[in-house]
């Protein structure tokens, strides 16, 4: 042959097989080669069996080397067994493997193969031409592998074409429109481009369509839309145009799956829809789709699956919609449906996803909400809706997420109502819920991972210190109430906590802000706001033990006083450093030249003195300055040039002197000056 079958292996050689095994010796190995060979169903001439045998060391096998250190199989080259004793081999499956390296144009030698799976695995290169010669070749799968260039203009005789997952280009081979035998194509997750073949349409045995995730434009050839026997069709994340035929599903007898999200349809939901009666997911959602959703969409009795959301539908949810027995995910959000949430969706006992958010729904939720104690995801943000949050909630014993943020609903925040062991996300922001915190909050909710009651209308009390109990909390925010007292230490607990935002409540400290001194241990802590708040105190030196991932800090108008702490220049991983608003005395530390990630720096209205160090120039990325209103002077250092990610410089009524540098103007970029030197 001319070109070698060569596989470097992994130290796990077949990933399924050694998956199983504890050891890392060569009985692994061999044991991973035997599982290999079993896969192999036919070998006329006995090559394998003759020669690979476990009654002798894996090492001494034909076409198997061992490393010399540890005697481990790293590599394995067939190229010297007879492949022509193999010319009979119709079945060959390596797949979930590790094998790298190019596809081996040898295959195109075996004229009797009819199956070939090489899917997941790591091959490059282009698929041979050569596999052109196999024309008993039935089905080919290279799914999720590294493969590039074109598609081939001929392979085999295929029933199944799967190249899902690889770094395809090109359009698809106008040869495809002839493969009258083809029942399976999937070329998904590539980079192809343009247009859909109209011939597809003309592959009568065509059963699985699918095309998603590539760079396809132009319309869907309606010919597509009358092949009676397909059963799913997917043409998901593409820049597919037009609308769709009003005689959509009159064709399409037994289609069970149509995937067209993401793409640039327009027009209206055809109504023949209807027609496919054995639907069973319908995902229409990431167009430009307008007009009303059409009551007969409650004749798809089979629906389980329904994405309509991030589009343009007007009007309101059908009443018929209750008729979809079998419905399990409803998606309609980020459209401009109006109207109540109809109570005949709570009719529907199967429904475990129910997303409407950012639609203009009023109205009350009904207590039949209740009915729905399946319910894992219920998303209703972004409305309009009114009264009390119904305590009927509290049935749905499997939710997972509720979101209910952003409307009008009102009366108390009954903390019981989410007494649901799963329950891991509440948001409830943007409402005019009002009470207090219970002490018991955390043993009420002891999943909680997310926890959104900011801006809330009347939120009293404290923050109790049992919120440590919220053991896996990683989002918290309360900004925008009336929450009093001390912000309590035990936050240093939370520590998966990423997210924490308690900004423009009445909150108090100690006089060495000790509750900052205990975040250290949430090391994962990427943001943290405690802005307008009266703490009246001063920043701890302690702030160098912050969290080592990239925080954002904001502490505006805290009545913070004294020096800004040189150990500050230890927090290496700083966004935004924001300190306006405060009583901060003394000059801006040089340590702050080590904040060499820092993109926002912002401590104006403050009464801070001295220069501008050379010390600024050392962050690179910086984007903001912001140091008006203090009593700086001295000169801007010349090297401010230097730092090219500049845009926004605001020195405003300081003490500055001398002229500006002129070498700012080399910063193309910087949109805003407010020097006033």
């Amino acid at each position: 042959m001319d070109k070698a079958f060569t596989f470097f292996l992994s130290n796990t050689l077949v990933a399924h097989a050694s998956s199983t095994m504890t050891q890392t010796n060569t009985t692994t190995d061999q044991l991973a080669l035997l599982s290999l060979k079993s896969q192999i169903m036919s070998d006329p001439f006995h090559f394998l069996d003759e020669n690979w045998s476990p009654a002798v060391s894996v090492c001494h096998w034909v076409g198997v080397t061992c490393g010399s250190r540890n005697q481990r199989v790293k590599s394995l080259n067939l190229s010297n067994m007879e492949m022509t004793r193999l010319r009979r081999l119709k079945f060959f499956d390596l797949s979930f493997n590790s094998f790298s390296g190019e596809v081996p144009s040898w295959f195109g030698f075996l004229h009797q193969l009819q199956f070939l799976n090489l899917g997941n695995n790591s091959f490059t290169g282009s698929i041979p031409s050569s596999f052109s010669n196999i024309s008993t070749l039935e089905t080919l799968n290279l799914n999720f592998n590294s493969v590039e260039g074109q598609i081939p203009k001929v392979i085999g005789s295929l029933r199944e074409l799967k190249l899902r997952g690889n770094n395809l280009i090109g359009s698809i081979p106008p040869s495809l429109s002839n493969s009258s035998r083809l029942e399976a194509l999937d070329l998904s997750y590539n980079s192809l481009q343009g247009n859909i073949l109209e011939g597809i349409g003309n592959l009568h045995n065509i059963n699985w369509l699918a095309i998603q995730d590539n760079q396809l434009t132009g319309s869907i050839p309606f010919t597509i839309f009358n092949t009676s026997m397909i059963e799913f069709i997917a043409f998901t994340g593409n820049s597919l145009s037009g609308s769709l035929p009003n005689g959509l599903c009159n064709g399409l007898p037994i289609l069970k799956g149509l995937y067209l999200s993401e793409n640039k349809f327009h027009g209206r939901m055809s109504a023949s829809l209807s027609n496919c009666s054995q639907l069973q997911l319908l995902s229409l959602s990431g167009s430009e789709f307008d007009g009303p959703i059409h009551s007969e969409i409650g004749r798809l009795s089979n629906l389980q699956i329904l994405y309509l959301g991030t589009n343009h539908f007007t009007g309101i949810i059908p009443q018929e919609i209750e008729n979809l027995a079998n419905l399990m995910e409803l998606w309609m959000e980020g459209n401009q449906i109006t109207g109540s949430v109809p109570i005949s969706i709570f009719n529907i006992s199967s429904l475990q996803i129910l997303s409407l958010w950012k639609n203009n729904l009023s109205g009350f939720l009904p207590w039949e909400i209740g009915n729905l104690t399946k319910m894992q995801i219920l998303q209703l943000s972004g409305n309009k809706l009114i009264g009390k949050i119904p305590k009927e909630i509290s049935s749905h014993v499997e939710l997972e997420k509720l979101d209910l943020c952003l409307n009008n609903f009102s009366g108390p925040l009954d903390m019981e109502i989410f007494n649901i062991s799963r329950l891991r996300i509440i948001e409830l922001s943007l409402n005019n819920l009002s009470g207090s915190l219970p002490p018991n909050m955390c043993s009420i909710l002891p999943n909680i991972e997310r926890l959104f009651l900011g801006n809330l209308t009347n939120i009293v009390g404290t923050i109790p210190h049992s919120i440590s109990n919220c053991s896996k909390l990683t989002k918290l925010e309360l900004s925008g109430n009336k929450l009093t007292g001390l912000i309590p230490n035990s936050l240093g607990y939370l520590t998966h906590l990423q997210y924490l935002n308690l900004e423009r409540n009445n909150l108090t400290s100690d006089s060495s802000l000790s509750f900052l001194t205990s975040l250290p241990n949430s090391r994962n802590l990427t943001f943290l706001d405690i802005s307008f708040n009266p703490l009246n105190s001063m920043l701890p030196a302690s702030t160098e033990n912050f969290s080592t991932s990239h925080l954002k800090f904001y502490a505006k108008s805290c009545e913070i006083k004294g020096r800004i702490p040189n150990e500050v220049g230890n927090l290496s991983s700083l966004l935004d450093l924001i300190l306006s608003g405060n009583n901060l005395v003394g000059s801006i530390p040089t340590s702050n030249g080590n904040l060499r990630k820092l993109q926002r720096f912002d401590l104006t209205n403050n009464k801070l003195i001295g220069f501008i160090g050379d010390h600024i120039c050392k962050l690179q990325h910086l984007g903001d300055i912001y140091l008006g209103q203090n009593q700086i002077s001295g000169s801007l250092p010349n090297c401010l040039e230097n730092i090219t990610s500049l845009r926004e410089i605001n020195l405003g009524s300081n003490k500055l002197s001398s002229n500006i540098p002129p070498s700012l103007g080399n910063l193309q970029d910087l949109y805003l000056q407010k020097l006033e030197i």
